[in-house]
């Protein structure tokens, strides 16, 4: 919970909402004039500050300018409390850079109001977030403060999708973002000659759906659920207003869709360039780093999906697996593929 610093030398103002602060449930700190709330902000920084203006030792203005002078201290979000109503003791305040101004007396709702709107204006974004671990509603709530995106959808629970199960089929319209919370997702075209090729393969903590809805087009291609799938939708109206009302907000949400964009184009290059030893076992390398913690994991996935994520081929992949079997690189069985010795697999030159 947010730390709220209270400076004022009235003891029955100062008690009466330190008490209300913390039945609201903010942790409070107060000092009775201004040299010793300096000190406190000093030993432990507050995420806002209450100040009166008119104390002993130093008034307010003078503790203001401190923490303007703090490199520490500077930005904390600053309230002064003040019996004075002439215009130029608030224009005072203003220029030295108080974010608000309360006149005594208040009333209860003028104040919790005037604190958690500074909270929502001086609340930051995370640098990054861990979409495999929650981070998604993390950003969200994250997202829906400091952007002041209220009407963000709160319908935020995960939609079962079976195995072999179409989420969308190419040519269909585009009406939501997906997120991959648990499962595996990929995405297909279909060949005038009825080949499927895979255009992407998506696992936890990955967007997928949402190149159609920037271009305002139809899904260039189909999405089928490649195990048992748990996803969660983003309105289309979500994802504008994450993308376009606000600056900060724009750019994280850019960022976590961009995940591996540059993985990607490497894994392109790779399918143009590497051989198809190396393709291989470039690719059961990806899919085994998501599990390599679990020496048990194995890797189940169709042959053919294989194949064309390598780019290649089935019987291609097949004879390829083959060799790295007999190699003692994986452990190969019709059903799964177990990785035995990765260092060796990802140092060899083929």
């Amino acid at each position: 919970m947010k730390t709220i610093l209270l400076i004022e030398d009235d003891v029955f103002i100062r008690e009466n909402t330190a008490e209300l602060l913390g039945l609201t449930g903010y942790t409070v700190r107060t000092a009775e004039n201004g040299k010793l709330g300096v000190e406190s902000a000093l030993a432990q920084k507050p995420d806002l500050v209450i100040c009166d203006i008119m104390m002993p030792v130093l008034d307010g203005y003078g503790v203001l300018h401190i923490f303007n002078q703090n490199p520490q201290l500077a930005g904390v979000p600053f309230i002064f409390l003040t019996a004075k109503t002439e215009r130029t003791d608030q224009r005072r305040g203003m220029e030295l850079g108080a974010d608000d101004y309360l006149t005594k007396p208040f009333s209860e709702n003028e104040l919790l109001s005037a604190i958690s709107g500074r909270l929502a204006r001086f609340q930051h974004l995370k640098p990054d977030y861990d979409l495999q671990a929650g981070g998604l509603n993390e950003f969200l709530d994250d997202a829906r403060a400091v952007g002041q995106l209220a009407s963000l959808s709160a319908d935020r629970r995960a939609h079962p999708v079976r195995r072999k199960q179409d989420v969308y089929l190419e040519g269909d319209e585009a009406t939501r973002v997906y997120f991959v919370q648990t499962g595996r997702i990929k995405t297909v075209k279909t060949t005038e000659a009825g080949k499927e090729l895979i255009t992407g393969f998506y696992g936890p903590g990955e967007f997928f759906g949402y190149l159609a809805l920037l271009g305002h087009t139809p899904h260039p291609d189909s999405a089928v659920a490649v195990d048992d799938s748990e996803l969660v939708y983003i309105p289309q109206d979500d994802f504008s207003q994450l993308l376009l009302r606000n600056p900060a907000v724009g750019q994280q949400f850019i960022h976590l869709l961009a995940g591996r964009v540059r993985e990607r184009e490497q894994q392109l290059l790779a399918m143009a360039y590497n051989s198809i030893r190396r393709r291989v076992a470039d690719m059961l390398l990806r899919l085994y780093e998501p599990t390599a913690a679990d020496p048990a994991a194995t890797i189940q996935l169709l042959r053919d999906d294989m194949a064309a994520l390598v780019g290649t081929a089935p019987e291609s992949l097949i004879r390829t697996l083959s060799e790295f079997n007999q190699n003692g690189l994986i452990e190969l069985t019709p059903k799964h593929i177990r990785v035995l010795d990765p260092e060796k697999l990802r140092r060899a030159h083929w």
